[in-house]
């Protein structure tokens, strides 16, 4: 697999609280310089990112971030707000603590009720499998396959740990076949993202793989 091929399934991320607009530009610039699939990015930046780089690149944020315990009707504002204010592309965290009293049926409606709130633009939902049994990541393939969501994701990449290879195995074995997978989280090598890409994920939520392009761009191996 070629380089441009797995930029092209990168949310080239950056989620840091200290982020500022100059490194959103800059992300975005790199986004559309490396084609990436979206760059995805705090929902305050949402709609200046989108006035700056128009229809070149699809802009994704987060709702219900990191930690996925806001109440559902926060959750749908915010999923609205982010649309309205240019958002290609959503991605929310679920209730966890939910997950862990096994409350399957009301995480399956938040979802349904946030993609709605999504009004028809993509949304991946993210589970956090870091913190879950793998029987709990199996009934959340059902909650998000039957939700009506677009993706379900793996990690925040601000929990103790971020994707694997099993958990995306796992999510390929038990997903509708409707439902796309994202891989996010501590994903630093192209021998890593391509084998995520391998395995059944779609799209790859990280900004190393733009990083490693960019040096070997300077090294002019790329």
């Amino acid at each position: 697999m070629e380089l441009k091929d797995i930029l092209a399934k990168c949310d080239h991320t950056l989620l840091a609280q200290t982020a500022t607009w100059a490194d959103i530009r800059a992300l975005c610039d790199d986004g559309m310089k490396y084609h990436c699939a979206s760059v995805c990015i705090p929902a305050s930046f949402v709609k200046q990112a989108k006035e700056y780089v128009g229809d070149r690149l699809p802009i994704c944020t987060v709702i219900g971030f990191p930690n996925g315990y806001d109440t559902t009707a926060a959750k749908c504002f915010m999923a609205t707000d982010a649309v309205d204010n240019g958002a290609d592309e959503v991605d929310m965290v679920i209730n966890i603590g939910w997950a862990k009293e096994a409350r399957w049926e009301d995480i399956t409606t938040e979802i349904a009720a946030v993609k709605a709130a999504c009004k028809g633009k993509l949304l991946k939902v993210i589970i956090e499998t870091c913190l879950l049994t793998d029987e709990e990541k199996i009934a959340l393939c059902k909650c998000v396959s039957d939700s009506g969501a677009d993706y379900i994701k793996t990690s925040t990449g601000f929990s103790k740990a971020g994707a694997t290879f099993d958990d995306v195995a796992l999510f390929a074995k038990h997903v509708a076949p409707h439902v796309k997978i994202k891989a996010a989280g501590g994903i630093s090598s192209i021998e890593d993202a391509q084998k995520f890409l391998e395995l059944g994920a779609s799209r790859l939520g990280t900004s190393r793989v733009v990083k490693i392009a960019k040096g070997l761009e300077n090294d002019g191996t790329y």
